[in-house]
């Protein structure tokens, strides 16, 4: 009889966990068509809508330029941690994005010129992948045929083509984009973009050349993974790519609100043209 000494159990123990079936994890919600259903209000919970890269606690504002020169420091800083920007590991796969050296200056120079630059702050659509992680809830509304992003950000929204109608007729804040199913895994092509959003309030940006491939996989009935990878040429050295996880909204009432946040970037755009400009 085969005596069990402490090295034969330690090997048997070792070969039952290699050879024993991986446990299945959390069943995912499908349609009656077989597909992963992705219906519901998803939100990122993240530090990239500040800085896609890995980053310090900063002050946003240190450097921020008036239209004579930089403001006094009491000005700048005026918003105390209002205006700072927490830390955060990134979403930036290797933690940096390649950027080409002319791209990179100009990348620093937004970040230096934020407060005057970021279309986020005049309300311009957010474009793509900027409108999934920003600090705004989004709902996914699918049938068998048709999937349909609605974001609360502006009003803003996108219909994915699963037939590819050929070449955008004309760039886009958000872009034409081209879906396909890769197994349980949604594969969205992104172009036709214009060259005027960014990736964050960090001044990340892009050219209209700019091409975002995502993947969005459920996990389980309340968590999608989220990939994007990003082809720019003429901004970047190479594809980079980024990767989050989406949390479904689990209250009993949760819906997207009305942010058509036009009306609140009037006077920031438009007061100089006052009869009687307000008081600044």
């Amino acid at each position: 009889m085969l005596k069990l000494t402490p090295a034969l159990m330690l090997a048997a123990a070792v070969l039952h966990a290699q050879t024993a079936a991986p446990r299945p994890g959390p069943a995912i919600p499908r349609l009656a068509n077989g597909k992963p259903n992705f219906n519901g209000i998803w939100q990122a919970i993240s530090s990239a809508h500040y800085d896609i890269e890995r980053h310090m606690a900063r002050h946003s504002l240190m450097q921020r330029p008036g239209p004579h020169g930089p403001l006094p420091a009491v000005q700048t800083l005026a918003l105390g941690a209002v205006g700072a920007v927490p830390g955060g590991m990134g979403i930036v796969e290797g933690g940096r994005i390649p950027y080409k050296p002319e791209a990179l200056k100009t990348r620093d120079e937004n970040r230096a010129r934020w407060v005057e630059r970021d279309p986020e702050i005049k309300c311009f659509l957010p474009g793509i992948p900027r409108a999934t992680y920003m600090p705004f809830p989004f709902e996914i509304v699918q049938n068998a045929g048709n999937f349909f992003f609605a974001y609360e950000f502006a009003g803003a929204y996108r219909n994915i083509l699963f037939k590819d109608p050929g070449p955008a007729e004309t760039d886009s804040w958000m872009g034409q984009a081209v879906g396909r199913w890769e197994g349980d895994t949604l594969v969205i092509d992104n172009s036709g973009f214009n060259d005027q959003s960014w990736f964050d309030r960090a001044g990340n940006h892009h050219s209209n050349q700019l091409r975002v491939v995502e993947r969005l996989k459920l996990l389980g009935p309340n968590h999608i993974q989220y990939e994007a990878t990003i082809t720019d040429p003429e901004t970047f050295t190479e594809p980079w790519k980024i990767s989050l996880p989406l949390y479904r909204r689990m209250e009993k009432d949760a819906r997207i609100m009305d942010f058509k946040c036009v009306e609140f970037v009037e006077e920031l755009m438009f007061g100089e043209y006052r009869r009687n400009p307000l008081k600044r």
